[in-house]
């Protein structure tokens, strides 16, 4: 972990400040409830916690159950927060709510604003990079509804010196191979404007030849992309690296000998995404799944060991190139505030009835059905029942950090894995968008600064995640004491 260092005394002013008004907004939401004792400020609290604990319990009945259940979880969705809202008007109550919503508004913005200013993010160091000479692009039109043809990305890289490998979308193809066969001819670039499963697969033969890669944002949800502050609206300004970049070293995942460039999901999500009608209509065939891969019998769970410490009978399993900022944003949106750090995120959810879910909506990261973890090396198997040798299947949006466009890829780079012919035991798997099968134990680890990406120097994209609250760290500042932290 390397040696720690101090803050405190010698915060900036600023720092202190901020953390101050922290705690200043934190003390008044507490005078707001003493104050309103006599006027149901705890009716308040007790309301509002009871909210989120109907409304949690409810989705889990609607996504775990079947018949009246659901029915029932459906309504409680809808109704938990509109009969707080209704109870808060009803009772005069809703000033006072309006207040203490306020408060730790303002409390979380200048805690997060003085954790920010105390212990700066180190930035990721970019290199001056020279233009290639012979860049080759392999393009999908298919790709983000069509994006390579709307922002005219083949006449663009070609008047800037590439050379444009356009797939057909009709003739599926093998684009590592295709990646290979450019290193050949001399290529001294790789790039894609494709998927992120498409991204990786290239990324791979790039960082195996020591190329620098270029990414170029033509996908769906684009999340290598966001994390590496491209414009995700305009994909041809990603080419702009081609005259005007610098280089970046990152890392690269490794799934039992495939490369992942973002994220890796086990159990009930990629269970789901490997039904071939999930593609035509994910909501219906999700709803119609998950009770029967949540508590039904049979249900599969996942083992793993981290960094060999196990962690056991998990529904759900997230493996990340690198960690995402929050463990509460598993989402589309979330980001992960550095590609270089050199270690797996992981996430393990276990949740098996509404009193889990409720103390997960209530507590997030803190909640027992909830493990977030940092590794170098993830071995997944299975403590349920597991298939041997079931097809592969290549479903749309299979993507564990959100959608993309897996199926348009997989028809068009011939991605797509063979059923397995060897007898072993496989397991569903989801990687960067695409929906397979592997044989247990999958294992994931990285390979530190493997890739080298070209990006441009104007990068619209870049931002400083917020820090998470540690309230110690913003006494420590407040008072001028002395905080030790480890160096980032």
């Amino acid at each position: 972990m390397g040696a720690t260092r101090e803050t405190g005394s010698d915060a900036p002013g600023e720092a202190r400040f901020l953390a101050r008004l922290a705690l200043l907004a934190v003390l008044g939401s507490l005078l707001v409830l003493v104050l309103a004792l006599g006027e149901g400020g705890l009716m308040v609290l007790g309301a509002g916690l009871l909210g989120v604990v109907l409304c949690a319990a409810g989705v889990w009945w609607f996504v775990a159950h079947r018949g009246l259940l659901r029915v029932i979880g459906a309504l409680l969705v809808f109704l938990a927060p509109a009969g707080v809202v209704v109870l808060f008007a009803y009772q005069g109550l809703w000033l006072t709510a309006l207040i203490l919503v306020l408060c730790w508004g303002v409390a979380l913005t200048c805690a997060r604003a003085a954790l920010r200013r105390s212990r700066p993010e180190r930035p990721q160091v970019a290199t001056a990079a020279a233009r290639p000479d012979r860049p080759v692009l392999i393009m999908n039109p298919k790709s983000g509804g069509g994006k390579v043809g709307r922002f005219g990305l083949v006449e663009r890289a070609e008047e800037l010196g590439a050379r444009v490998i356009l797939l057909d979308p009709g003739a599926p193809a093998d684009v590592a191979e295709l990646a290979r066969r450019a290193v050949a001819d001399g290529a001294d670039l790789l790039g894609v404007a494709g998927g992120d499963g498409t991204q990786a697969l290239v990324a791979a033969v790039a960082a195996d030849h020591d190329l620098p890669f270029l990414v170029i944002s033509a996908g769906t949800r684009n999340h290598l992309a966001m994390d590496l502050g491209l414009d995700r609206d305009d994909p041809s300004r990603c080419l702009d690296a081609l005259t005007d970049g610098e280089e970046l070293r990152i890392d690269l995942g490794d799934v039992s000998g495939r490369a992942f460039v973002n994220t890796v999901s086990f159990g009930v999500y990629a269970d789901v995404v490997q039904r071939p009608e999930y593609r035509d209509d994910k909501a219906g065939t999700a709803l119609s799944l998950m009770p029967d891969l949540l508590v039904g019998e049979g249900v599969r769970r996942l083992d793993s060991l981290v960094d060999g410490a196990p962690l056991a009978d998990q529904q759900a399993l997230l493996v990340s190139n690198n960690p995402y900022f929050s463990p509460d944003e598993i989402s589309g949106t979330g980001r992960r505030p550095r590609l270089d750090d050199g270690e797996l995120g992981v996430l393990g959810i276990r949740v098996e009835d509404a009193a889990q879910a409720a103390d997960l909506a209530v507590r997030g990261s803190q909640s027992t059905g909830l493990t977030v973890l940092s590794a170098h090396r993830v071995e997944v198997t299975v403590s349920g029942p597991a298939e041997a040798d079931g097809p592969s299947e290549v479903a749309e949006d299979a993507g564990a950090d959100g959608p993309s466009e897996a199926a348009e890829d997989a028809e068009a780079d011939g991605s797509a894995e063979e059923p397995g012919t060897s007898g072993a035991v496989e397991i569903p798997v989801a990687v960067d968008g695409e929906a397979l099968r592997m044989p247990i134990p999958v294992v994931c680890t990285l390979r530190p600064g493997a890739l080298r990406v070209l990006v441009p120097r104007d990068r619209p994209g870049v931002v400083a995640p917020p820090p998470a609250i540690d309230w110690r760290r913003i006494l420590d500042l407040a008072f001028g004491r002395t905080v030790r932290t480890a160096p980032r």
